[in-house]
């Protein structure tokens, strides 16, 4: 039976070691034909470009043949189910689909309907642990020993599977997560500290994960305009000082909203070797479920 990744939860701390140790290698040899003969598809039913991208090259770089499905000419805007389509695809002979929706649990929901082994690119607010392994790989990378250290992510947490995803995995490899955002921002019961005030917990992070606002998932506007909350929750450099904190952003970055660009272009910016690192990771999250289907 094929297995799935759609939390993080779906792996130990072993495998995530292994998967690191992998995407190493990868960091060193960009290209491997493990995946030949094989098929990877990629459904993605909300619009991306670094996911699907990312997906895309970690499949090919592996050797594997790929399908992404263009979802605005799909069957499910005719009205098919997304577990008849992606049984139509599986039937293809795909060895593993990823997908992204706008629905929580549609990726475990998906699993139950095919044979691949199915990986999430994201759905809804729930999950996004792709990215959180990546993310976690390069702090280590940047940082070393991540236990004991301190990550402040700030911005629209509530809403952000990115952070949900974070939370849980960097807490599990003993980071001390803060969340920083508006009241309105926060989830109702994190389990972790919260402020509403970010320079109140600068001294000592480590790092800090910046986050989009989602405001395509808020019901009604919650600011008069992004400005009003980028007063008080842009990453600048005259925020960070000459403090030695990482900073880091999922994508796609707000300019001057959720980072400035002084941020964005700063040697403590981690955000565009956390695309690079998203290749190698997804090429050795690929390779493990792939080949044990």
């Amino acid at each position: 039976m094929a297995r799935n990744l759609t939390t993080t939860a779906d792996l130990t701390n072993a495998e995530i070691e292994a998967i690191f140790e992998e995407a190493s290698g990868y960091l060193e040899s960009e290209t491997n034909q493990k995946l030949r003969g094989k098929l990877v598809i990629n459904i993605f039913f909300e619009n991306s470009t670094r996911t699907r991208s990312s997906f895309e090259v970690a499949s090919r770089r592996l050797g594997a043949e790929v399908v992404s499905l263009d979802v605005a000419s799909s069957s499910e805007s005719k009205g098919e189910t997304i577990h008849d389509t992606a049984a139509n695809l599986d039937a293809m002979g795909a060895s593993a689909i990823v997908v992204r929706h706008k629905n929580a649990g549609a990726p475990k929901l998906l699993s139950k309907f095919v044979k691949a082994s199915v990986i999430n690119g994201g759905d809804g607010a729930h999950a996004h642990p792709t990215q959180a392994l990546l993310d976690l790989f390069t702090l280590r990378q940047a940082i070393g020993d991540v236990r004991g250290r301190k990550i402040l992510i700030v911005g629209d947490i509530r809403n952000s599977r990115v952070a949900n995803s974070a939370i849980k995995l960097l807490t599990r490899f003993g980071m001390k997560v803060v969340l920083a955002a508006p009241p309105h921002f926060l989830p109702k019961r994190a389990n972790v500290k919260t402020t509403w005030n970010i320079r109140d917990e600068l001294d000592g992070a480590s790092a800090i994960m910046s986050l989009r606002t989602q405001t395509e998932r808020h019901e009604k506007p919650i600011y008069a305009s992004l400005s009003d909350y980028a007063a008080n929750f842009k990453i600048t450099k005259d925020l960070l000082g000459d403090r030695d904190i990482f900073v880091m952003h999922p994508g796609p970055v707000h300019r001057n909203i959720d980072l400035d660009d002084g941020v964005l272009s700063d040697p403590r910016s981690l955000v565009l070797r956390q695309v690079h690192n998203g290749v190698a990771v997804r090429m050795a999250i690929l390779s493990k479920f792939v080949l044990e289907y």
